[in-house]
């Protein structure tokens, strides 16, 4: 199987620091590659973690803020640059489409016509994949801005359990059209179904969701996923803050991902108002309230996805 991993490009908020830049993030999923809100410095962030523009199939912007999106033009002119030939799908907010096309042509280049776009409407909108392993659901956030969240899922499949085929005399090429056509005839004459020989296995999710008030929408976008990629701009001492720019703390992320059921909690998009010796308590307190695992990130970490369910 190809990877899947998400690798950090950036991990800063509206300010970068010496030691973060802004946000960036790059999920490779079975040879497809999740660019999510290229921040300023992405393409040289992309460079040293050893990805290329060859890397990218979809560009996800959450928001037209800038931290968010100012690296379009810098990845849009590689992709061009680098010969890219194959789809890369750009979905954003269609309330924003203007910003896009300024940052889509920000300067002179010569251009790509491999860039599809897909603006996002609505409260909750599925993106259309092609034949990607996945479903891509946009779910809108609160934000003083529209802003949206991203889900991606795998669908079920099944795990086939070998001493029941063998017990039904199922085996060779009976077990694929088992697997295919959901039936087969055993070995004594009987109908096998699938379901007598397999138990479900769960797809793998991951959800992104960046600047938000807690709203609906969080919870909806993280129920049970695999990883969830979250902000947690502030620390609870500053929650007024949060409640007023449109952010979460540390300690509403993790509340988030109890709630929701998440494995993997993995906390970016920290304010430069922290110094370095204090950011343990972004974790901390996220861990107060959720006993999961807990990634805090720093730029070009690279976190493989939890080994999958087993139901």
């Amino acid at each position: 199987m190809s990877a899947r991993d998400l690798t950090v490009l950036g991990s800063a908020s509206a300010v970068p620091t010496k030691a973060r830049n802004h946000n960036g993030y790059l999920l490779r999923w079975d040879g497809h590659g999740l660019l999510f809100d290229p921040g300023e410095g992405t393409q040289r962030q992309m460079a040293r973690a050893g990805l290329s523009a060859h890397d990218v199939t979809w560009i996800c912007v959450t928001h037209f803020h800038g931290d968010h999106c100012l690296g379009v033009p810098g990845m849009v002119q590689r992709i061009a640059r680098d010969g890219v030939e194959h789809p890369v799908r750009a979905a954003f907010p269609a309330s924003g489409a203007r910003y896009w096309e300024r940052l889509r042509h920000a300067s002179v280049f010569r251009d790509t016509d491999v860039i599809r776009e897909r603006p996002v409407s609505g409260d909750r909108m599925t993106l259309d994949t092609g034949d990607a392993p996945f479903t891509l659901v946009a779910r809108r956030l609160s934000h003083p801005v529209e802003a949206y969240g991203y889900r991606l899922a795998e669908p079920d499949g099944v795990t086939m359990l070998p001493e029941r085929l063998a017990a039904r005399g199922v085996r060779g090429p009976d077990v694929r059209r088992l697997q295919e056509d959901g039936r087969v005839t055993g070995a004594d004459g009987s109908t096998v179904t699938l379901e007598e020989c397999s138990v479900r296995r769960p797809g793998q999710k991951v959800a992104f969701v960046m600047d938000t008030r807690v709203c609906d929408g969080v919870g909806e976008l993280a129920d049970g996923v695999d990883m969830l990629v979250i902000e947690s701009t502030f620390i609870d001492a500053d929650a007024g803050l949060a409640a007023e720019y449109g952010h979460l703390t540390a300690a509403q992320a993790g509340k988030v991902a109890a709630d929701a059921g998440v494995r993997l909690l993995v906390l970016t998009h920290f304010s430069e108002r922290y110094p370095a010796d204090e950011e343990h308590r972004f974790r901390d307190e996220a861990a107060a309230v959720f006993g999961g695992e807990i990634a805090l990130v720093h730029d070009l970490d690279r976190i493989a996805m939890p080994p999958r369910r087993r139901t």
